[in-house]
């Protein structure tokens, strides 16, 4: 099971990220998996930005790398002309016969830290059988009792998703009572979902009006 990283230590990544630190340096700081770390970085970054930052990361040790081995050519080139003739000599080669180790050196474009390896299911929805809710939970409705829905779309932390799926409609669902109140406006009011079986039961006639994910603080579930 993934590490679950409280709200200080996922804004201190995003810190961190955004202070060129990279993804496998983050991993071993907080001890999660890389998937972890990008996962909670695209959804307090976005997909978008939180690529932009990844490329130009990415750029700046690129030129860095070139510097270096530039530097390195030079100084290898300046020991060659300032060595003694004889070298070769007391070496029993000829200078033909000596390898210069930059012939044979083959730079290796950066891997983007592998964030295009992250399984579908740390960036996608989870089906409502493999996930295991607790068993009290809270829905904040209409004063009418009416279930109220929104759009996968008015969620930024999924903003990356396909346009398909932006515009399913949601469920969402607060284990904690004291969030979903904080949550709840005036024309709204929080109710208690002591058995969350209940879902799975009325699966079928959540389809029906259209409603296929429900959505909590750390999963989109597939219904």
């Amino acid at each position: 099971m993934a590490k679950r990283l409280t709200e200080k230590q996922k804004e201190e990544i995003k810190i961190n990220f955004l202070d060129n630190q990279s993804v496998e340096f983050l991993s071993e700081k907080f001890n999660c998996t890389k998937s972890t770390i990008i996962r909670n970085l695209k959804k307090s970054l976005g997909e978008i930005k939180y690529k932009e930052i990844l490329n130009r990361f990415n750029a700046i040790f690129d030129i860095k790398d070139e510097k270096l081995l530039e530097n390195e050519k030079q100084t290898n080139e300046k020991n060659k002309i300032n060595k003694p003739e004889n070298n070769s000599i007391s070496t029993g080669r000829s200078n033909e016969d000596k390898i210069d180790p930059f012939e044979s050196f083959i730079e290796i474009t950066p891997l983007d830290h592998d964030f295009e390896d992250i399984s579908q299911k740390d960036i996608s929805s989870i089906p409502l059988s493999e996930i295991k809710l607790p068993n009290l939970v809270f829905l904040i409705v209409k004063k009418e009792i009416e279930l109220e829905t929104k759009y996968l779309k008015d969620y930024p932390e999924w903003q990356f998703l396909p346009q398909n799926d932006l515009k399913r409609k949601t469920i969402e669902i607060h284990f904690d009572l004291k969030t979903a109140k904080r949550m709840c406006n005036k024309d709204q009011k929080v109710i208690k979902v002591p058995n969350t079986d209940v879902f799975r039961i009325v699966a079928p006639i959540l389809i029906s009006r259209g409603i296929s994910r429900l959505v909590t603080a750390e999963n989109l579930i597939s219904i």
